[in-house]
């Protein structure tokens, strides 16, 4: 029964979901978003999200991060800072020993919505679905439960694949 810890980092806003993997069915544990003082020098931000993510592991004792990879969106700027965040994430995590798994945002949307253009509120009311939530979570905390729910299916999906069981031995032929 792993538990995974989603991650979308951001430079203003980071957020996270676990997950238990229970046999075949997701469990949600606890999502969030960690809101970064945007006064502080980028330094001190950057500190902010690897600590707050370190508190986050630290609570919750997940097995395994998955965290999505970044997107070359508006500005070249706007990547590096995002590259740098999803450092400082991954360094709280890889702190910790445990294995961090990266995933393309199309791959995310593909595993929750069925395809890889779903738009934000899709993605949302799909995360609260499959994890059979009372309300839709904020946008940065579902961001970071798809991530998770990503990982378990891919993670399902190798496991079937190694036990042979993914495809019939006609079809591999």
């Amino acid at each position: 029964m792993p538990l995974i810890l989603g991650l979308d980092p951001g430079s203003r806003r980071t957020g996270f979901g676990i997950i238990r993997l229970t046999g075949n069915s997701l469990e949600y544990v606890s999502s969030g978003t960690i809101h970064i003082n945007e006064e502080a020098s980028w330094p001190e931000r950057l500190n902010e999200v690897f600590a707050s993510v370190g508190e986050v592991i630290a609570t919750h004792h997940p097995h395994e991060v998955a965290i999505e990879q970044v997107f070359m969106g508006k500005s070249a700027g706007s990547a590096l800072k995002l590259g740098q965040a999803r450092g400082a994430a991954i360094v709280a995590a890889t702190n910790e020993k445990l294995p961090v798994f990266e995933y393309e945002a199309r791959k995310i949307k593909q595993a929750v919505a069925g395809t890889g253009s779903a738009e934000k509120k899709q993605v949302q009311q799909m995360v609260k679905m499959l994890l059979k939530l009372p309300a839709i979570p904020k946008e940065d905390a579902a961001d970071a439960l798809a991530v998770a729910i990503c990982h378990a299916h891919t993670q399902k999906l190798l496991i079937q694949l190694a036990k042979g069981k993914g495809f019939s031995k006609s079809r591999l032929r």
